[in-house]
């Protein structure tokens, strides 16, 4: 809840994510997305240290062994006892290595309405 606040008031995401874009052009959208992925990219550089699980090649052989399971999520042929000495790396994945997030505010609100007093 707390990441999802930061980004929505440092980004407008979650206003962007909620918006119904079928009606506007790829044009529009383009622009909307550039300014809301270079708002939120600083954001989580400001607060997070994201790293990736597999430091390798996309595309490449990567063994499993050492890593965490969670941290991996095998996809394909994967055999019926759920594990697999290895394969193509597909994506990297991403940890957080560091977070230095604000207190948080206590609720569920993600982001509180805004009432102009005239």
């Amino acid at each position: 809840m707390q990441i999802l606040s930061i980004l929505q008031r440092d980004a407008r995401l979650v206003d962007f994510l909620m918006e119904d874009v079928s009606s506007y052009s790829d044009e529009q959208v383009g622009a909307a997305v550039r300014d809301v992925q270079e708002q939120a990219r600083r954001t989580l550089v400001r607060y997070l240290t994201l790293v990736p699980v597999i430091d390798g090649v996309e595309g490449t052989y990567s063994k499993t062994e050492g890593l965490e399971a969670a941290a991996v999520k095998l996809i394909g042929k994967v055999p019926a006892s759920g594990k697999a000495p290895g394969g193509t790396l597909r994506h990297k994945g991403w940890k957080a290595e560091k977070v230095d997030l604000p207190v948080a505010a206590p609720g569920r609100v993600v982001a509180p309405a805004e009432i102009e007093i005239e």
